[in-house]
């Protein structure tokens, strides 16, 4: 049951990590539309308010230190930026890209399941 609930708190974890990702990056996303490329203020409203709610999604981890959840998510949000910009933009990562998306995604796991007493 112990590695149950341990694999539960894992995906929470990461699930929340990816919505927040998705949240910051769309947001910011629509936001960079409605200013550079005149997609009009609806749009950029809408970035607004799914920018708000990545402000929130973050307070819903279990972790209890704002410093934790922040520095494992930038490390994560690395990644989701790659991974965006290769889905949604055509822009495909080289090689420095990914080497380096790998290193602050370990960092942001060992961060986050680093065992502490």
């Amino acid at each position: 049951m112990d590695k149950l609930n341990a694999l539960f708190n894992v995906s929470k974890t990461l699930g929340i990590y990816g919505i927040t990702g998705l949240c910051e990056i769309g947001g910011g996303y629509l936001v960079w539309l409605w200013l550079r490329e005149g997609w009009g203020l609806p749009v950029g409203l809408l970035g607004a308010l799914v920018l708000f709610a990545y402000g929130i999604l973050p307070t819903l981890q279990t972790a209890h230190h704002f410093s934790r959840v922040y520095a494992a998510y930038g490390g994560l949000f690395i990644l989701m930026a790659l991974v965006w910009g290769a889905r949604v933009e055509g822009k495909v990562p080289d090689l420095g890209d990914l080497v380096g998306a790998g290193v602050a995604t370990l960092g942001a796991l060992l961060i986050l399941y680093w065992p502490r007493g």
